[in-house]
Formats: C-alpha cells, sequence, structure tokens
C-alpha cells in the first residue's frame, strides 16, 4: 500500500484530519519526562490522529537520551498510525542515501520532510522506497517565506513552484516514494491555487493564526492534513490531550465543511 493510500485511509477511518505534533521541551526535567509526557499524548490522542508528526529538534536537543526516547515513542504510536518525521534533512551524494536509509529503514518512519533547495538529486535517494513518502518544504508559515519561497522569477512561476516541479518529476518517473509538500496555512490563500493535488502538510493553524477556509474550498482530493502541536501540548487550560485533539479536529472538520 502507498503511503498515501495509507494515510487516506486513516483520515476516513478517524473522522480526522489532524496530525498531533509531538514537540517535547524537557528543561530541566529532563528525557524522562518527556518521554513521559509524550506517552501521555499519544494515548490520549490517537483516537483523532490522523498522523503523528516528531519534530526531530526537540529530541536532538536531549542528546542520545532524547533519541532514544523518539525510538521509544514512535514504537508506541499505532502502526494505522502513519508518523511523519519532521526532520528538514537536506544534503546531496552518500550523505543523503544514508539520511534515507536511517529514517526508512532503520527508524521505519512512514514519511520525512525535506528542504528540496538543493536540487532533484538530493531528494532522489528518498525516492525508490515503497510505502513511504517525503514532504518538500513548498511554502512554510513563517514570514520569512517571503525572501525565497515566493518570489517571482523571470517566467512569472513563483520558487515554490520549482519545488512542486520536483514532485511532479518524481511522479512523471514512477517513483515509489510519495512526494507532498509542506505549505503553512498562513500563506495558503495565494499559494493553493498553485499546488499540485499531491499530500500536503499544513502547519500554521492555531498557535500561528492560519485560516483553513482558503484550504476547504480548494476542491482537493489529496490526503491533506493539518499540525497543531503547541495548540495541543501546551495549551494554558484545564483540559487534558484527548479534549484538546477533539477541539482542533472539530474544528478542522467545521472550517472545511463550512468552506
Amino acid at each position: 500500500m502507498r503511503f498515501t493510500e495509507k494515510l487516506q485511509q486513516r483520515i476516513k477511518s478517524s473522522g480526522s484530519r489532524l496530525c498531533v505534533g509531538l514537540d517535547p521541551r524537557p528543561g530541566e526535567h529532563g528525557a524522562d519526562h518527556a518521554k513521559d509526557f509524550l506517552m501521555q499524548v499519544i494515548e490520549q490522542t490517537a483516537v483523532w490522529a490522523a498522523a503523528f508528526k516528531p519534530n526531530m529538534a526537540y529530541f536532538e536537543a536531549m542528546g542520545i537520551e532524547g533519541i532514544r526516547v523518539l525510538e521509544e515513542i514512535m514504537a508506541a504510536i499505532p502502526e494505522n498510525i502513519p508518523v511523519i518525521l519532521d526532520a528538514k534533512r537536506s544534503d546531496i551524494g552518500e550523505t543523503q542515501k544514508y539520511y534515507a536509509q536511517g529514517y526508512f529503514k532503520g527508524w521505519n518512519v512512514d514519511a520525512v520532510t525535506l528542504n528540496p533547495f538543493l536540487g532533484y538529486d538530493s531528494i532522489e535517494p528518498f525516492l525508490d522506497f515503497e510505502e513511504k513518502a517525503i514532504y518538500l518544504l513548498a511554502v512554510t508559515s513563517n514570514a520569512g517565506s517571503a525572501d525565497f519561497q515566493q518570489q517571482t522569477l523571470a517566467d512569472g512561476r513563483k520558487v515554490f513552484e520549482l519545488v512542486t516541479a520536483l514532485g511532479e518529476r518524481a511522479k512523471s518517473e514512477n517513483r515509489a516514494t510519495d512526494v507532498g509538500y509542506v505549505v503553512g496555512l498562513t500563506n495558503s490563500a495565494e499559494v493553493l491555487p498553485k499546488m499540485p493535488d499531491a499530500p500536503l502538510l499544513v502547519p500554521g493553524l492555531g498557535a500561528q493564526g492560519g485560516s483553513l477556509a482558503a484550504l476547504g474550498s480548494a476542491g482537493r482530493t489529496a490526503p491533506d492534513v493539518i499540525n497543531v502541536s503547541r495548540g495541543i501540548l501546551y495549551a494554558q487550560d484545564e483540559k487534558g490531550f484527548r479534549a484538546r485533539a477533539e477541539y482542533w479536529m472539530e474544528k478542522i472538520n467545521s472550517e472545511y465543511a463550512a468552506s
């Protein structure tokens, strides 16, 4: 089964497009506290999770203990829920080949985010893995996305359209790995009409203030997922993780339906 099919099935069975971001902030409590914290998050939110997205930076910040925590929490995620590893790797040649082997074979994640700005040969090592996917950074949710990603080229295209051209090339070559894109919700209205109907990983809802209106009305059929991290893990309220996840799931569904 291709990654896109697995994700589509999970969205249908859960009734949710919510991607739960796993961004531990161990602080003074250390890796053991981070592990216990994330295990609770996974247990309580799995019912509403279309996918889980661990962010490598938070685990690497804890050193080797953080890597162990990542391995342990991934083992706790139910097999029917895709894991999107947010690594944003970018390199060439042998180095990128070993990143691909590490993530897809060593840790067996379903998908990984990549920075594509080193060109097609930098993503090729990831393209021949069955049942896997990559998400290329296209238009991120930060203000700095205007510095490069949304600049206009001499031929009228935007720079992010060069990124989607890489994914379309992989598709035309019938590569085994599915290709999707990271599109920040804060920039989606201007970007979506130029995006292929491929899976999107959409940050920017909640703490970053993005709206789902443009995404819901775009007529897309691909299994897009919307990431919420801080709004579930660190909301300043009395709710538990499950209730927060349910709130964001319902919000996403209602804004889709209203668009």
